[in-house]
């Protein structure tokens, strides 16, 4: 459980807590369930990188929006995450079958039950290139989809 920023965990803030990535403004949004994904510094500036496949629903909402966001819950929320990462925006309101709360934030759509929120602003995306990619990795992740988008944002704010 993370109860304090300080308790964020670099190598495990994606793969073992997940994270809720969620673009577009309140009226018309989408998110989705990611492991995928880094903290650190680019061009002098805190960023987070995210991976989207272009096949993803999501993937409409952050080509055409300037930000995105990364929602962190209590390990209680796993279950509702799993149904935001398995559903698609397309076919049903996922929040609502996920029973979450999405909040309007300036620009942005934020969860009330987050424990905390990054919102960052795009600054950087490239598609992963297939030829660059392991063959055991591609094998696996890119038999029949196309490579993951990969967007660099710069943190713009971090609520708790």
């Amino acid at each position: 459980m993370i109860d304090k920023l300080s308790d964020i965990k670099p190598f495990e803030i994606f793969n073992k807590t997940w994270a809720l990535l969620t673009a577009g403004p309140f009226e018309k949004h989408n998110s989705m369930t990611i492991s995928w994904g880094e903290m650190g510094t680019l061009w002098g500036k805190n960023v987070c990188t995210v991976y989207v496949k272009p096949c993803r629903y999501t993937y409409q909402f952050m080509e055409a929006n300037d930000y995105f966001v990364l929602s962190y819950f209590d390990e209680a929320y796993r279950n509702k995450l799993a149904v935001m990462g398995s559903k698609s925006g397309r076919d049903v309101n996922k929040d609502e079958l996920a029973g979450l709360t999405p909040i309007k934030h300036g620009e942005v759509t934020i969860y009330q039950e987050a424990k905390f929120t990054i919102i960052c602003k795009k600054i950087y995306h490239n598609d992963l290139l297939i030829d660059n990619i392991p063959e055991k990795e591609k094998n696996t992740h890119y038999k029949t989809e196309k490579p993951h988008r990969m967007y660099v944002g710069e943190v713009i704010e971090i609520l708790k």
